[in-house]
């Protein structure tokens, strides 16, 4: 998982809770259960069976991998539609090609995130490059699907790109973790994800035995998903590992353990955090169109069937 790291953390800004912030327990701990995308590549659904309300702004997570590909094997998504949120694609390992029917695009790899806000809609596809399906090999991401409000829902789609080398690198008190900020606000840093909804998102490597205590926003939910290890949450060490996912209560600190032993593949205890506003709307999805009526889902619908949601370009490599 080389996402991005560093030689030295002690070097990085040090982010802490206040002393008296008031901790978030682990109120539950859920385990993913795995599926396939696409044209078949593996996936584990983060937070199938959480509710939404502990959710909200966020509306799913699928953690895409860990698979080693043989040659051949790489798989990605056909062509498909987008209405009424946004996807944000973080990749730790392996490369994926983005392309949409506005013509944007790009590719994104170890460390890399695509941030697509879809909002009156558009047609894109993911897909491995044609050199990685010839050679295989190692892929690992996840693709978090984030609310947009009432008002933003039909904005103009627009994109971010945002390289590795410009995610905010941050350690914890005693240097024992490696933070990795890629949208939002946490003890002052910024990250470089520009957010319609206010949230933070997080790529947190925990040390063996290492406990990492983090301040948060009262006003956001909170959420842990185990991507490599073993460890624990909350003030009372709830156990969490790879493939489950934590919701914390109420508070204004987060804190997160890792295991003294950890698995051969992985030295560190990986986890994304995640926490937003939550928006306290009616959510309503169907397949890729998330909108707040039925009738808003029936219009997406029939928009994308009159070819209103756009027409894959003539000059796509990538099939019709």
């Amino acid at each position: 998982m080389p996402a991005v790291t560093v030689e030295n953390p002690l070097a990085l800004p040090r982010v802490t809770a206040e002393p008296d912030a008031a901790p978030r327990s682990a109120r539950s701990v859920s385990t993913a259960p795995t599926g396939f995308e696409g044209e078949g590549f593996p996936v584990r659904r983060a937070f199938a069976g959480v509710d939404y309300r502990h959710l909200d702004p966020f509306i799913m997570m699928d953690q895409m991998g860990e698979v080693e590909y043989a040659p051949g094997e790489p798989k990605g998504t056909p062509w498909h539609p987008h209405r009424g949120f946004e996807t944000v694609t973080y990749i730790m390992d392996g490369t994926f090609i983005h392309q949409d029917s506005h013509g944007g695009g790009g590719t994104i790899t170890n460390g890399d995130t695509q941030w697509m806000t879809a909002g009156s809609g558009l047609l894109h596809i993911e897909t491995p490059p044609e050199s990685l399906v010839m050679s295989g090999g190692l892929f690992h991401g996840l693709q978090l699907w984030v609310n947009l409000p009432k008002a933003d829902k039909m904005m103009p789609p627009k994109y971010q790109d945002i390289r590795a080398g410009g995610l905010k690198l941050l350690t914890s008190e005693d240097g024992g973790a490696l933070i990795r900020l890629i949208a939002g606000d946490l003890g002052g840093h910024q990250g470089p994800g520009a957010t319609h909804t206010p949230i933070t998102m997080i790529h947190v490597s925990v040390n063996p035995g290492a406990q990492v205590t983090l301040p948060w926003r009262s006003d956001f939910n909170a959420l842990a998903y185990g991507l490599a290890g073993r460890g624990f949450a909350g003030p009372e060490s709830r156990p969490f590992r790879m493939g489950q996912a934590v919701v914390f209560g109420n508070g204004e600190s987060l804190t997160i353990r890792a295991d003294e032993s950890q698995e051969s593949r992985s030295p560190n205890f990986e986890v994304v955090l995640l926490g937003g506003r939550p928006i306290r709307e009616p959510m309503m999805q169907y397949g890729p169109f998330v909108m707040n009526t039925h009738a808003e889902l029936a219009q997406a619908f029939d928009d994308f069937q009159a070819g209103r949601l756009g027409t894959i370009p003539a000059d796509s490599p990538y099939g019709h």
